[in-house]
């Protein structure tokens, strides 16, 4: 098994200090107070979190700060994201939103290095009438539930952006949808959890570990058994393959497949955008985030392909032609990097949080589309289950109890 990064910890469990000192072999059992099962950024802001409430806290990942990070936007779009019938995560969303300015700033601090993060804002827009008249009520839409989005004519966005198409019919400009860096966030995280005193196991875990019917660790690829009371899956799309995990208490979360681009717009010419811009063509969604560092991310495909991760040349072809309908001078970009990734999806869309009914075993999984927005209201709503044992009203409705076999408790639209 890997050993952690050499970097300075405020704070030892027994056993990694027993390992510090030098000559004495690797103990064959690990403990600790919380151990989080999966490394990407929703573990990592579990385990940092819970590691600030003085819970002594572990990852098991084989590459900590990976996941589906590496291939996400960065989009914090709880207006532009808003669909019908999702107004209860909608209010998830906008909790997460209103964090995230004071998140950003305290991460930043902890980890010493830039997040990305902008409040340039989100322009959706409508390449013909039909897609106008979608965000049309979509804007009616958002209005209904107090949401601040403003409707422009097609000259209107062009003045904001002037490199859109000339056939751009309106548009929807909010402000309030900013963007992040997910791989500075991911990697921002892992400093923070390190300099928190979290341990690292760079290796897999293979399966659940349950004795007199509660969760107490997991057994990993090596054959080391790491103990804690208290275990939080949260390993993105293979929450659901972890062994030895009951059936009744296996989350729901399958993979869908993303394809995105990533192109280089030069340091020498006024930026191709200044803001996120939103479009649906063809019926495809597709998004065009802007990086300050000069990167141009589009994306991105859907597809329920298993566990298929090729990038394929009709997915860059798509993703191409729909995005030079909306921007034709984006043909014109160096193309750096195609990337396919997968999202975890749950049957709700929503994510599965805090504790199961197997005892010492709680989820933090199944966020689909949302994982980076959601990333702050997670932590918060993670390290105050691992402390009380009770889940903060905000997350109430994601409890996992509510894909339990037998007759679902009611659930009703949460007022935004």
């Amino acid at each position: 098994m890997s050993s952690p990064p050499s970097s300075t910890r405020t704070r030892q469990s027994p056993a990694r200090a027993s390992q510090s000192c030098g000559s004495a072999p690797e103990p064959s059992r690990r403990t600790s107070d919380v151990l989080v099962v999966g490394g990407g950024i929703i573990g990592l802001v579990t385990a940092w979190r819970a590691a600030q409430r003085g819970l002594v806290t572990a990852v098991v990942d084989p590459a900590p700060g990976g996941g589906a990070a590496r291939v996400a936007a960065g989009m914090l779009a709880a207006v532009t994201e808003l669909h019908y019938g999702e107004q209860t995560l909608l209010a998830l969303n906008l909790a997460s939103a209103r964090r995230y300015p004071a998140f950003a700033a305290e991460l930043a601090d902890a980890a010493g290095q830039d997040l990305g993060y902008r409040r340039a804002g989100t322009l959706a827009v409508a390449v013909d009438a039909d897609d106008r008249a979608h965000l049309r009520e979509l804007h009616a839409f958002q209005r209904q539930h107090g949401l601040e989005s403003e409707w422009l004519s097609g000259r209107e966005c062009r003045r904001l952006e002037p490199m859109l198409a000339p056939g751009v019919r309106g548009g929807l400009r909010v402000d309030g949808d900013h963007q992040i860096d997910p791989r500075r966030l991911a990697a921002a995280l892992v400093t923070a959890c390190e300099r928190a005193g979290v341990v690292f196991h760079r290796v897999r875990a293979e399966r659940l570990t349950v004795v007199r019917g509660r969760a107490v660790g997991v057994v990993t690829a090596g054959s080391t058994a790491l103990e804690a009371p208290r275990v939080v899956l949260a390993a993105g799309s293979l929450s659901g393959t972890l062994a030895g995990v009951p059936a009744e208490v296996l989350p729901p979360v399958r993979p869908v497949k993303g394809q995105v681009l990533r192109l280089a717009m030069p340091s020498d010419r006024a930026p191709l955008l200044h803001r996120t811009v939103r479009a649906v063509v063809r019926g495809n969604p597709l998004y065009l985030v802007p990086r300050e560092s000069g990167e141009l991310v589009v994306g991105a495909t859907s597809e329920e392909l298993g566990w298929d991760t090729a990038v394929t040349a009709g997915g860059v072809y798509e993703l191409l032609r729909d995005a030079h309908e909306l921007v034709p001078g984006i043909t014109e970009l160096p193309l750096t990097e195609t990337l396919a990734g997968l999202r975890p999806g749950s049957p709700d869309n929503a994510p599965l949080l805090g504790p199961t009914a197997l005892p010492g075993l709680l989820l933090a999984t199944g966020h689909f589309r949302n994982g980076v927005l959601l990333t702050p209201v997670t932590g918060d709503v993670m390290a105050h289950a691992l402390t009380t044992g009770e889940l903060p009203e905000v997350a109430r409705p994601f409890t996992p109890g509510r894909f339990a076999p037998g007759p679902a408790p009611a659930r009703t639209e949460q007022p935004v």
